[in-house]
């Protein structure tokens, strides 16, 4: 049985680490490298714990930025837990009052949204604190930590899942910082996150040449003078035109999902009369059930198989992910729960609260008392989000939102635990705040750092009763059971759905180093791509 005198022990290891965790946060924070692409945020994770005694497989999944580190103390449950480290494009912003990108990037390279720099410290500190106490007193038991890369394509864990890294797990904890209302200082109860597909059809202009007809007085499949082939430029811009035009007739109206896409290339930079031969565009679909995402999927092809016959390419088709939807645990969310009000919620003090409302200041508002989200230090009852979520929801939705810590609850026990990160009370005009705003206040130590140590205070805690209370893991276990119909296999289980390679080497947005300078960004500044008025 866990004594109180170990809790204490427990949130004081935190207190005399986050000193630490914030100036790693600032490092993760500052590195903002995007899916795929975290090389120095995954080299950091590793080199800190071996430091720390674990063993770390680099590269783990044929992943090269993800890892699984394992710390070993004697017989006992395996818990598991982990960082993620992936920023996203398109949201340079400087810890910083005013919107600006951070030193020498352009404002359209990656950045901390939610933020994962924290995400990946919350969780860490409370990894760190249980394994410093597992050594003063003995507690048996294997912690497992892992680095999971590309989680905003939801990338690695369906990989990590279907090579079997997570099948001797007894429980694992999943934190995220809160991203929507009512899902704050709280854990999620029924309605998890949602099935998502992420899949690349890349065209190809194989045969130019071979176009309806050609000059005979032309040496050359493309002359200036005859029709050249449409191409992968035109195939791609039909891809991204009929997906947007046929998408009630995939999925009916009224159902909640969504579908995004992202054109990853486009021909070639020349302005010569050639048919571009290559163009890639991936489409993200976030919804409730597999069988849902199957079906968008199968809408897709037959779009894209329509428009390579129409502009003279072939299409193949590649997978990103395939993640599962995530399945419930009563039993670890309320233990979760129980200890998050121990702890209590996150309290923003009074150098937050100042720099808040600098923000508001160079906004054009009159800084509020208080400039907060009061929700941001407030506790909510697992059962009482649930309800208010599903206001919003139709009845017969069973899942909701998109993250791919869903793999790990088919695997074991899984909690999602959820802690306020700084927001900005309503402005009283009603308007919203720009998205720089909330990316700004991840960044800045004094707003974020209370997130990560409410959460790496739960996530330890949690982590004690699950080795302390054997009777706490075996009513998890048996839940987690019953719900799968029998465990890993069981007739209500479902199987990883991962069937592919990961896709590591498709052109994913990264920091190069040029003769131009250090650290530039595939997407120049905008001083490099605008040109002064003559």
């Amino acid at each position: 049985m866990t004594t109180q005198t170990q809790r204490d022990a427990l949130t004081q290891r935190v207190e005399a680490l986050m000193p630490k965790l914030s100036e790693w946060n600032q490092t993760i924070w500052h590195y903002a490298e995007t899916a795929w692409r975290e090389y120095r945020s995954a080299r950091f994770y590793v080199d800190l714990l071996r430091e720390h005694g674990f063993e770390v497989e680099e590269g783990s999944g044929g992943m090269p930025t993800a890892f699984c580190a394992t710390w070993r103390n004697g017989e006992g449950p395996t818990l598991g837990g982990y960082a993620e480290y992936d920023a996203v494009p398109g949201n340079c912003q400087a810890a910083d009052v005013v919107k600006r990108p951070r030193d020498n990037l352009s404002p359209w390279a990656g950045g901390h949204t939610d933020p994962h720099s924290a995400l990946g410290m919350g969780s860490l500190g409370g990894f760190l604190a249980m394994q410093a106490l597992m050594k003063e007193q003995g507690i048996t038991g294997t912690l497992k930590f892992f680095g999971e890369p590309a989680e905003k394509v939801r990338g690695s864990k369906p990989i990590h899942a279907a090579r079997g890294y997570y099948d001797d797990l007894d429980a694992a904890i999943s934190f995220h910082p809160f991203y929507m209302l009512p899902l704050c200082n709280t854990t999620r109860w029924d309605t998890h996150c949602g099935a998502a597909y992420g899949v690349i059809y890349n065209f190809l202009c194989d045969s130019p040449e071979t176009w309806m007809t050609r000059g005979s007085h032309s040496p050359i499949a493309a002359s200036h003078a005859s029709a050249r082939a449409p191409g992968a430029n035109d195939a791609v811009t039909q891809m991204y035109l009929n997906a947007k035009a046929l998408r009630e007739h995939v999925l009916a109206s009224g159902l909640n999902w969504s579908m995004n896409e992202a054109i990853l290339n486009a021909g070639q930079a020349t302005a010569d009369n050639l048919a571009a031969q290559m163009s890639q565009i991936q489409y993200f679909i976030r919804v409730s059930s597999v069988e849902q995402a199957e079906h968008v999927v199968r809408g897709l092809d037959h779009i894209a198989e329509s428009v390579a016959k129409l502009t003279h390419c072939r299409v193949e088709r590649h997978w990103v992910a395939k993640s599962r939807p995530g399945l419930p645990n009563h039993a670890l969310a309320e233990l979760t729960y129980a200890n998050l009000e121990r702890v209590g919620a996150p309290r923003l003090g009074e150098e937050a609260i100042e720099l808040a409302r600098q923000i508001q200041a160079n906004l054009g508002m009159t800084p509020m008392e208080k400039p907060f989200l009061a929700d941001v230090e407030t506790l909510r009852k697992p059962q009482d989000a649930e309800r208010e979520l599903r206001q919003i929801l139709p009845p017969n939705q069973t899942h909701f939102t998109s993250d791919d810590y869903t793999e790990y609850s088919w695997h074991a026990p899984t909690v999602r635990l959820y802690i306020g990160r700084p927001a900005l009370a309503p402005r009283d005009d009603g308007g919203a705040y720009p998205d720089w705003v909330m990316n700004a206040l991840g960044g800045l130590a004094p707003c974020i750092d209370p997130m990560i140590e409410t959460a790496a205070k739960t996530v330890g805690l949690t982590l004690l009763d699950l080795f302390q209370q054997p009777e706490a893991l075996s009513a998890a276990q048996a839940e987690f059971e019953r719900r799968t119909g029998g465990g890993i296999g069981g007739y209500q289980w479902l199987s990883p759905l991962c069937d592919y390679e990961p896709p590591i080497h498709f052109r994913w947005p990264e920091y190069i180093t040029t003769p131009r300078g250090e650290n530039d960004w595939v997407i120049p500044a905008p001083n490099e791509c605008s040109q002064a008025p003559r």
